[in-house]
């Protein structure tokens, strides 16, 4: 059973993080700027059968533009869980309204970018290693 909690207290900010640092390995975050972005975006943590599994991110509008992200641990991939996530995620977003949707990806996670683009995200730019994507 999948369970999607939205992050709220110590253990989902940490679970969050602990996903987050494992997919973005070259941007690895600590509990207390994860804890700050709880702040000013929407995030998730999902768990299968009671295990972590993934999270994700709704960042608010910036000029009409929302950023989703969605990461699903490796071992939890090609079960739908990405789909569930984002779903979820772009549920969420689509109450705020945007213009856009965008995602960004680390360009060596090629299962991210997969993903994106199966979803009907279009590249839009590449910074170094981060491919913008937009639908």
């Amino acid at each position: 059973m999948l369970e999607v909690i939205p992050v709220q207290d110590e253990r989902a900010i940490e679970d969050w993080r602990r996903v987050h640092n494992a997919i973005i390995p070259v941007d690895p975050l600590t509990t207390d700027q994860v804890r700050e972005r709880t702040t000013r975006n929407h995030l998730e943590v999902a768990y299968l059968d009671g295990t972590l599994a993934g999270c994700s991110t709704v960042r608010p509008p910036d000029n009409g533009v929302i950023t989703i992200i969605v990461r699903v641990l490796p071992e939890f991939r090609r079960r739908g869980l990405g789909t569930r996530l984002y779903d979820r995620a772009r549920a969420h977003a689509q109450t705020l309204t945007p213009q856009h949707i965008e995602t960004i990806i680390w360009a060596p996670n090629t299962a991210g970018l997969d993903f994106a683009l199966a979803n009907g995200f279009v590249e839009v730019e590449r910074d170094g290693d981060w491919i913008v994507l937009r639908r």
